[in-house]
């Protein structure tokens, strides 16, 4: 199976166009407190496996995570035992969106 992406610049497009997205954040809580993307859920890494029916089957779901590592990880995960086919990796993480995209989000 791929590891589909997307760049920050193609999911601020795709926000902007009304494009019904989930967001999901697999950061850790303090991480998501600091700096997230409007509209994004909270599901960490570590929870993933017993909150997956919170991912949603019927529409693109956009993993994010610091740098783009973590997300990668759920997303394989997610493709490989509930067979999702919907997902979409943020190309590095937020810090790249903070740093292309939305300057107002704290870099850290």
């Amino acid at each position: 199976m791929s590891l589909p992406e997307l760049t920050p610049e193609q999911l601020r497009a795709r926000l902007d166009a009304g494009e019904a997205l989930q967001l999901i954040d697999v950061r850790q809580p303090e991480e998501f407190e600091y700096c997230r993307i409007e509209g994004s859920q909270l599901i960490p890494l570590g929870e993933l496996a017993r909150r997956a029916d919170e991912i949603r089957a019927d529409q693109p779901v956009v993993l994010i995570c610091h740098h783009g590592v973590r997300s990668m990880q759920a997303l394989a995960y997610l493709q490989h035992r509930h067979d999702l086919t919907n997902l979409l990796n943020l190309r590095g993480g937020i810090h790249a969106w903070s740093v292309r995209v939305d300057p107002a989000v704290p870099v850290y």
